[in-house]
Protein backbone atom coordinates (compact mmCIF):
# COMPACT_ATOMS: atom_id res chain seq x y z
CA UNK A 1 0.00 0.00 0.00
CA UNK A 2 1.11 3.58 -0.67
CA UNK A 3 2.22 5.47 2.40
CA UNK A 4 2.11 9.04 1.12
CA UNK A 5 -1.65 9.64 1.65
CA UNK A 6 -1.68 12.86 -0.42
CA UNK A 7 -5.07 13.94 0.96
CA UNK A 8 -3.39 14.63 4.31
CA UNK A 9 -1.08 17.16 2.68
CA UNK A 10 -3.80 18.61 0.46
CA UNK A 11 -6.07 19.24 3.44
CA UNK A 12 -3.73 22.00 4.57
CA UNK A 13 -2.09 23.00 1.26
CA UNK A 14 -1.86 26.78 0.87
CA UNK A 15 -0.05 28.51 -1.99
CA UNK A 16 0.23 31.94 -0.45
CA UNK A 17 -1.15 34.63 1.80
CA UNK A 18 -4.69 35.90 1.40
CA UNK A 19 -6.25 39.10 2.71
CA UNK A 20 -8.70 38.64 5.60
CA UNK A 21 -12.38 39.24 4.84
CA UNK A 22 -14.06 40.90 7.83
CA UNK A 23 -17.71 41.40 8.76
CA UNK A 24 -18.82 43.03 11.98
CA UNK A 25 -15.29 43.24 13.31
CA UNK A 26 -14.60 39.51 12.94
CA UNK A 27 -12.74 37.61 10.24
CA UNK A 28 -15.12 35.42 8.26
CA UNK A 29 -12.95 34.47 5.28
CA UNK A 30 -10.18 35.68 2.99
CA UNK A 31 -9.65 37.10 -0.49
CA UNK A 32 -6.88 36.43 -3.00
CA UNK A 33 -4.65 39.54 -3.38
CA UNK A 34 -5.08 39.46 -7.15
CA UNK A 35 -8.82 40.00 -6.70
CA UNK A 36 -8.58 43.18 -4.64
CA UNK A 37 -8.75 45.49 -7.66
CA UNK A 38 -12.03 43.88 -8.71
CA UNK A 39 -13.49 44.77 -5.31
CA UNK A 40 -12.45 48.44 -5.29
CA UNK A 41 -15.46 49.39 -7.44
CA UNK A 42 -17.73 49.05 -4.39
CA UNK A 43 -16.41 51.62 -1.86
CA UNK A 44 -19.98 52.10 -0.64
CA UNK A 45 -19.97 48.54 0.69
CA UNK A 46 -16.34 47.50 1.08
CA UNK A 47 -13.39 49.06 2.85
CA UNK A 48 -10.07 47.81 1.47
CA UNK A 49 -6.74 48.30 3.18
CA UNK A 50 -3.48 46.42 2.91
CA UNK A 51 -4.56 44.35 5.91
CA UNK A 52 -8.18 43.44 5.25
CA UNK A 53 -11.33 43.64 3.17
CA UNK A 54 -14.18 44.83 5.39
CA UNK A 55 -17.88 44.65 4.53
CA UNK A 56 -19.36 47.94 5.74
CA UNK A 57 -22.96 47.40 4.57
CA UNK A 58 -25.65 47.49 7.26
CA UNK A 59 -26.63 44.17 8.80
CA UNK A 60 -29.98 44.19 7.00
CA UNK A 61 -28.28 44.90 3.65
CA UNK A 62 -25.66 42.17 3.73
CA UNK A 63 -27.50 39.49 1.77
CA UNK A 64 -28.59 41.89 -0.96
CA UNK A 65 -25.18 43.54 -1.24
CA UNK A 66 -23.34 40.23 -1.42
CA UNK A 67 -25.79 38.95 -4.04
CA UNK A 68 -25.13 42.04 -6.20
CA UNK A 69 -21.35 41.76 -5.93
CA UNK A 70 -21.33 38.02 -6.49
CA UNK A 71 -23.44 38.33 -9.63
CA UNK A 72 -20.95 40.79 -11.10
CA UNK A 73 -17.97 38.67 -10.06
CA UNK A 74 -19.63 35.68 -11.68
CA UNK A 75 -20.19 37.60 -14.92
CA UNK A 76 -16.47 38.35 -15.00
CA UNK A 77 -15.48 34.72 -14.39
CA UNK A 78 -14.11 35.32 -10.90
CA UNK A 79 -16.80 33.17 -9.28
CA UNK A 80 -17.25 29.87 -11.08
CA UNK A 81 -19.34 26.70 -10.76
CA UNK A 82 -22.49 28.65 -9.86
CA UNK A 83 -24.99 26.42 -8.05
CA UNK A 84 -28.10 28.51 -7.29
CA UNK A 85 -27.90 27.25 -3.71
CA UNK A 86 -28.03 29.51 -0.65
CA UNK A 87 -25.33 28.83 1.91
CA UNK A 88 -24.80 30.41 5.32
CA UNK A 89 -21.90 32.80 5.77
CA UNK A 90 -20.51 31.78 9.14
CA UNK A 91 -18.31 33.58 11.58
CA UNK A 92 -14.86 31.97 11.35
CA UNK A 93 -15.48 29.86 14.46
CA UNK A 94 -18.91 28.74 13.14
CA UNK A 95 -20.57 30.29 16.19
CA UNK A 96 -23.05 32.40 14.21
CA UNK A 97 -24.43 33.03 10.73
CA UNK A 98 -23.71 36.63 9.70
CA UNK A 99 -25.27 36.52 6.20
CA UNK A 100 -26.31 34.15 3.43
CA UNK A 101 -25.11 33.93 -0.17
CA UNK A 102 -24.55 31.75 -3.23
CA UNK A 103 -22.69 28.51 -2.58
CA UNK A 104 -20.12 29.07 -5.35
CA UNK A 105 -19.13 32.38 -3.77
CA UNK A 106 -17.85 30.70 -0.61
CA UNK A 107 -14.60 29.75 -2.33
CA UNK A 108 -13.99 33.20 -3.81
CA UNK A 109 -14.41 34.75 -0.36
CA UNK A 110 -12.73 31.83 1.45
CA UNK A 111 -15.59 31.45 3.91
CA UNK A 112 -16.41 28.47 6.10
CA UNK A 113 -18.83 25.84 4.84
CA UNK A 114 -20.11 22.59 6.28
CA UNK A 115 -20.26 19.27 4.48
CA UNK A 116 -21.96 15.98 5.30
CA UNK A 117 -20.45 12.69 4.09
CA UNK A 118 -21.61 9.17 4.78
CA UNK A 119 -19.55 6.00 4.52
CA UNK A 120 -21.82 3.19 3.38
CA UNK A 121 -20.39 -0.16 4.43
CA UNK A 122 -21.17 -3.88 4.47
CA UNK A 123 -20.33 -5.95 7.54
CA UNK A 124 -19.55 -9.63 7.96
CA UNK A 125 -21.24 -12.07 10.33
CA UNK A 126 -19.09 -10.76 13.17
CA UNK A 127 -20.32 -7.20 12.65
CA UNK A 128 -16.99 -5.93 11.39
CA UNK A 129 -16.89 -3.91 8.18
CA UNK A 130 -15.66 -5.81 5.13
CA UNK A 131 -16.57 -3.52 2.19
CA UNK A 132 -17.22 0.15 1.46
CA UNK A 133 -19.56 1.56 -1.16
CA UNK A 134 -17.55 3.99 -3.30
CA UNK A 135 -19.20 6.40 -5.76
CA UNK A 136 -17.74 7.93 -8.89
CA UNK A 137 -18.75 11.53 -9.50
CA UNK A 138 -20.37 12.35 -12.83
CA UNK A 139 -18.23 14.11 -15.41
CA UNK A 140 -20.79 16.92 -15.36
CA UNK A 141 -20.06 17.83 -11.73
CA UNK A 142 -18.97 21.43 -11.20
CA UNK A 143 -16.10 20.35 -8.96
CA UNK A 144 -13.93 17.22 -9.06
CA UNK A 145 -15.69 15.61 -12.06
CA UNK A 146 -15.01 11.89 -12.43
CA UNK A 147 -13.30 11.59 -9.05
CA UNK A 148 -14.16 8.85 -6.56
CA UNK A 149 -16.29 9.82 -3.60
CA UNK A 150 -17.99 8.44 -0.52
CA UNK A 151 -21.41 6.83 -0.89
CA UNK A 152 -23.06 10.12 0.11
CA UNK A 153 -21.55 13.58 0.25
CA UNK A 154 -22.83 17.12 -0.05
CA UNK A 155 -22.61 20.69 1.17
CA UNK A 156 -24.91 21.79 3.99
CA UNK A 157 -27.18 24.61 2.75
CA UNK A 158 -28.73 27.38 4.80
CA UNK A 159 -31.52 26.04 6.99
CA UNK A 160 -30.31 22.43 7.22
CA UNK A 161 -28.23 20.52 9.72
CA UNK A 162 -25.46 18.16 8.59
CA UNK A 163 -27.69 15.21 9.53
CA UNK A 164 -30.60 16.55 7.49
CA UNK A 165 -28.30 17.08 4.52
CA UNK A 166 -26.94 13.55 4.85
CA UNK A 167 -30.46 12.11 4.83
CA UNK A 168 -31.52 14.22 1.83
CA UNK A 169 -28.39 13.38 -0.13
CA UNK A 170 -28.88 9.72 0.73
CA UNK A 171 -31.91 9.62 -1.52
CA UNK A 172 -30.56 11.90 -4.25
CA UNK A 173 -27.18 10.22 -4.57
CA UNK A 174 -27.86 6.64 -3.52
CA UNK A 175 -31.62 6.03 -3.65
CA UNK A 176 -31.77 5.35 0.10
CA UNK A 177 -34.87 6.64 1.85
CA UNK A 178 -35.04 8.47 5.16
CA UNK A 179 -35.75 5.28 7.11
CA UNK A 180 -32.65 3.62 5.66
CA UNK A 181 -30.48 6.71 6.22
CA UNK A 182 -31.80 6.95 9.76
CA UNK A 183 -29.46 4.12 10.72
CA UNK A 184 -26.39 6.29 10.08
CA UNK A 185 -24.25 7.05 13.11
CA UNK A 186 -22.01 10.12 13.43
CA UNK A 187 -18.25 9.87 13.24
CA UNK A 188 -15.88 12.80 13.59
CA UNK A 189 -15.76 16.31 12.09
CA UNK A 190 -12.82 17.00 9.76
CA UNK A 191 -11.61 20.54 9.07
CA UNK A 192 -10.06 21.33 5.69
CA UNK A 193 -8.38 24.61 4.71
CA UNK A 194 -6.90 24.39 1.24
CA UNK A 195 -6.39 26.16 -2.06
CA UNK A 196 -8.62 24.95 -4.88
CA UNK A 197 -9.05 26.18 -8.47
CA UNK A 198 -12.12 28.19 -7.39
CA UNK A 199 -10.28 29.95 -4.54
CA UNK A 200 -10.01 28.72 -0.95
CA UNK A 201 -11.94 25.79 0.46
CA UNK A 202 -12.53 26.02 4.21
CA UNK A 203 -14.91 23.29 5.30
CA UNK A 204 -15.96 21.23 8.28
CA UNK A 205 -16.97 17.81 7.02
CA UNK A 206 -19.38 15.94 9.30
CA UNK A 207 -18.80 12.21 8.91
CA UNK A 208 -21.44 9.50 9.25
CA UNK A 209 -21.33 5.70 8.89
CA UNK A 210 -24.19 3.61 7.56
CA UNK A 211 -24.27 -0.19 7.63
CA UNK A 212 -26.13 -1.51 4.58
CA UNK A 213 -27.44 -5.07 4.53
CA UNK A 214 -26.18 -7.48 1.92
CA UNK A 215 -28.53 -7.27 -1.04
CA UNK A 216 -29.18 -3.52 -0.79
CA UNK A 217 -27.69 -1.83 -3.83
CA UNK A 218 -27.50 1.99 -3.85
CA UNK A 219 -28.80 3.57 -7.06
CA UNK A 220 -28.19 7.21 -7.94
CA UNK A 221 -31.29 9.35 -8.53
CA UNK A 222 -30.06 12.83 -9.50
CA UNK A 223 -27.52 12.12 -12.23
CA UNK A 224 -24.60 13.46 -10.20
CA UNK A 225 -23.06 10.02 -9.67
CA UNK A 226 -21.80 7.97 -12.60
CA UNK A 227 -21.43 4.65 -10.75
CA UNK A 228 -21.42 3.11 -7.27
CA UNK A 229 -19.29 0.06 -6.46
CA UNK A 230 -18.94 -2.17 -3.40
CA UNK A 231 -15.21 -2.34 -2.74
CA UNK A 232 -13.31 -4.58 -0.26
CA UNK A 233 -11.84 -2.55 2.58
CA UNK A 234 -8.24 -3.13 1.54
CA UNK A 235 -9.04 -1.73 -1.92
CA UNK A 236 -10.83 1.25 -0.39
CA UNK A 237 -7.73 1.91 1.71
CA UNK A 238 -5.57 1.83 -1.42
CA UNK A 239 -7.88 4.34 -3.10
CA UNK A 240 -7.76 6.67 -0.08
CA UNK A 241 -3.98 6.37 -0.05
CA UNK A 242 -3.73 7.58 -3.65
CA UNK A 243 -5.21 10.44 -5.59
CA UNK A 244 -8.23 8.83 -7.26
CA UNK A 245 -10.57 10.17 -4.57
CA UNK A 246 -11.53 13.73 -3.83
CA UNK A 247 -9.53 15.09 -0.92
CA UNK A 248 -12.51 15.25 1.43
CA UNK A 249 -13.70 11.74 0.46
CA UNK A 250 -10.22 10.32 1.06
CA UNK A 251 -10.11 11.91 4.52
CA UNK A 252 -13.59 10.61 5.35
CA UNK A 253 -12.47 7.14 4.27
CA UNK A 254 -9.32 7.39 6.39
CA UNK A 255 -11.45 8.43 9.34
CA UNK A 256 -13.59 5.31 8.83
CA UNK A 257 -10.53 3.06 8.61
CA UNK A 258 -9.20 4.48 11.87
CA UNK A 259 -12.44 4.33 13.84
CA UNK A 260 -13.07 0.75 12.70
CA UNK A 261 -9.41 -0.18 13.32
CA UNK A 262 -8.97 -1.73 9.89
CA UNK A 263 -5.27 -0.98 9.39
CA UNK A 264 -2.15 -2.58 10.80
CA UNK A 265 -0.97 -1.12 14.10
CA UNK A 266 1.90 0.93 12.67
CA UNK A 267 -0.21 2.42 9.87
CA UNK A 268 -3.03 3.10 12.33
CA UNK A 269 -0.71 5.00 14.67
CA UNK A 270 0.89 7.05 11.89
CA UNK A 271 -2.42 8.01 10.32
CA UNK A 272 -3.97 8.87 13.67
CA UNK A 273 -1.12 11.28 14.40
CA UNK A 274 -1.54 12.87 10.97
CA UNK A 275 -5.32 13.24 11.34
CA UNK A 276 -5.35 14.71 14.85
CA UNK A 277 -4.83 18.32 13.61
CA UNK A 278 -7.79 17.92 11.24
CA UNK A 279 -10.32 16.68 13.80
CA UNK A 280 -12.42 19.42 15.38
CA UNK A 281 -15.54 19.78 17.48
CA UNK A 282 -18.67 20.21 15.38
Amino acid sequence: MQTTWPALTAARWQRGARVPFVIGGARVGSVAPEHLDALRRWPQWLSLTGDEVRLTARDDERDEVLAHMNAQLRAEGLIVAWRDETFPLYAADASAVVATFERAATRFWGTLTRGAHCNGYVAGADGRATHLWIARRAESKATDPGKLDNLVGGGVPHGQTPHETMVREGWEEAGLDAAQMGGAVPGRVIHLDRDVPEGRMVERVHVFDLALPTGVTPINQDGEVAAIACVPLHEAAELAAGDAMTVDAALVTIDFLLRHRVLAADAHAALTAAMVPLWVDG
